[in-house]
C-alpha cells in the first residue's frame, strides 16, 4: 500500500455489537463535556434511527460513525446529524465524508427532507449543507448561528421552517 492509499473501510449499519467502540471513540473525541453541548442536548429524550446509523470498520474494528435523529423544527420533521466522528488515527482520510454522504443518501431514500446540524461550515459543505439564515432556527442552548447548517434532501425544504429545534420520537 503505497502512501496515497488508504484502506478501504466497509461501511455497515451500527448495532449493539460496536456500541461500547463507538462511545469510546466519542469520549477520545469529544471529551467528558460532550453531554453539555447544545447539540447533545437536542438529542436528550430521542434515539438515533437504526436505519440511518452507521460505521465504517476496517478489519471488523469499527474507525468512525455518523447517527442520525428525528428532531422538529417549529411543526416540520427534520433530521439532526451527529454525532459524527472518526478515530483520530484514521481522520483526514475521507472516511468522515464518507460515512456522511451513506447517511445522507440513506435518509433520502427513506423520505427525509431536511437535515441540520451544528458544525464547521466549510467541512460540511462538502456533503451540501449551508448556512441556516440567522434567527431562523433555535436551539436548546447556545450555538453560533455560524455553525448551524442544514441540508435539503428535498430542494426548498428549508423556506418554510423555523422556530425552536426540538427531539421528536421516534415513529
Amino acid at each position: 500500500m503505497t502512501a496515497l492509499t488508504k484502506p478501504i473501510a466497509e461501511i455497515q449499519y451500527e448495532d449493539l455489537s460496536h456500541l461500547e467502540i463507538v462511545e469510546g471513540l466519542l469520549d477520545e473525541a469529544f471529551g467528558p463535556g460532550r453531554f453539555a453541548k447544545t447539540a447533545y442536548r437536542l438529542r436528550e429524550g430521542t434515539v438515533p434511527i437504526p436505519e440511518l446509523s452507521f460505521v465504517a470498520t476496517l478489519k471488523g474494528r469499527p474507525i468512525g460513525a455518523v447517527r442520525l435523529s428525528p428532531i422538529t423544527i417549529g411543526g416540520a420533521e427534520a433530521l439532526f446529524l451527529g454525532p459524527l466522528v472518526v478515530h483520530p488515527d484514521h481522520k483526514n482520510q475521507g472516511y468522515g465524508l464518507t460515512l456522511m454522504n451513506r447517511a445522507l443518501h440513506a435518509a433520502r431514500q427513506l423520505g427525509h427532507r431536511l437535515v441540520v446540524l451544528v458544525g464547521d461550515a466549510p467541512y460540511y459543505a462538502r456533503a451540501g449543507f449551508k448556512p441556516i439564515p440567522p434567527g431562523r432556527v433555535r436551539l436548546p442552548g447556545p450555538v453560533d448561528p455560524n455553525r448551524l447548517l442544514a441540508c435539503e434532501l428535498v430542494e426548498g425544504s428549508l423556506d418554510a421552517v423555523s422556530g425552536m429545534a426540538r427531539p421528536a420520537p421516534r415513529r
